[in-house]
């Protein structure tokens, strides 16, 4: 891998997007903003590496508190919760640290890349790059090149992503860009569905896997997307969001990560 990668963030997205650089890297730079969510991260890159085929060892993958030390990276990827206040101020925060010519990446999927390029200094070296949940598993990178991107910049966003072993869809910067703006309106018609007529959860779900080839049925995706986050996404592309999902979210209950959300898992 051409890029020496820094990640900003020790969640699902940060730690599975280090595993898969872990592939094609021995210098995967993961910042944790504390040594509780580091051990967190630490055990999750483990076992996320431990899933992949062939030999991925964990080691490659250091993990800091200091974010200072995503200096020493190439290309640095925010990876935090999908708010754009905590975004913009992290990003502000990395200009303080990251190299000059170190391009700054977010991986928002559905907030405006051109707005969070304002956060930084230095908007022709940001970009969106719109990485999917399970990172390793999933091809796609939605790429998103705001007014003012050098051509530098563009073109080592592509060779990372090449480098990675994804594809690359150069997206519009517009909410939710092109998979979630079509995706989240039919996983909201799901639950819709579920209220008016009645139908269990794995009902629906084994419909749309069975009839249309789904992998995963849209309520079950809802909770590993995480109810917090499609509520977020929803509010952000202006679709209404079912009340049914807002009152599980107050509750506490977003989905496989809280052990409860539109399904109860085992060990809730």
């Amino acid at each position: 891998m051409q890029e020496r990668l820094g990640i900003a963030g020790s969640g699902a997205i940060a730690c599975g997007l280090a595993a898969t650089a872990a592939r094609f890297s021995e210098d995967v730079l993961l910042w944790a903003r504390s040594e509780e969510s580091a051990e967190r991260a630490h055990g999750t890159v483990e076992k996320v590496c431990g899933r992949l085929s062939g030999t991925v060892n964990a080691k490659h993958v250091r993990i800091v508190t200091d974010l200072a030390e995503l200096g020493a990276a190439t290309y640095v990827v925010e990876a935090i919760a999908e708010v754009h206040d905590a975004k913009a101020a992290l990003i502000s925060d990395l200009d303080a640290h990251v190299a000059h010519d170190a391009v700054v990446a977010t991986t928002t999927s559905s907030l405006s890349v051109g707005a969070l390029a304002k956060a930084g200094t230095h908007p022709h070296r940001f970009v969106g790059l719109h990485v999917f949940n399970p990172v390793p598993k999933m091809k796609l990178v939605e790429v998103v090149f705001p007014q003012g991107t050098s051509g530098e910049t563009r073109d080592r966003t592509l060779s990372l992503c090449a480098d990675l072993g994804k594809v690359a869809v150069e997206v519009p910067d517009a909410p939710g860009f092109v998979v979630n703006r079509l995706l989240f309106p039919y996983l909201f018609s799901a639950v819709d569905l579920m209220e008016s007529s009645g139908l269990k959860p794995e009902a629906i779900d084994e419909c749309m896997r069975l009839g249309a080839s789904h992998p995963m049925g849209p309520l079950e995706l809802l909770d590993f997307v995480g109810l917090d986050v499609a509520e977020a996404i929803g509010d952000e592309i202006g679709v209404t969001v079912p009340e049914r999902v807002r009152a599980l979210v107050a509750d506490g209950a977003l989905g496989r990560k809280a052990g409860r959300g539109l399904y109860a898992y085992d060990g809730a």
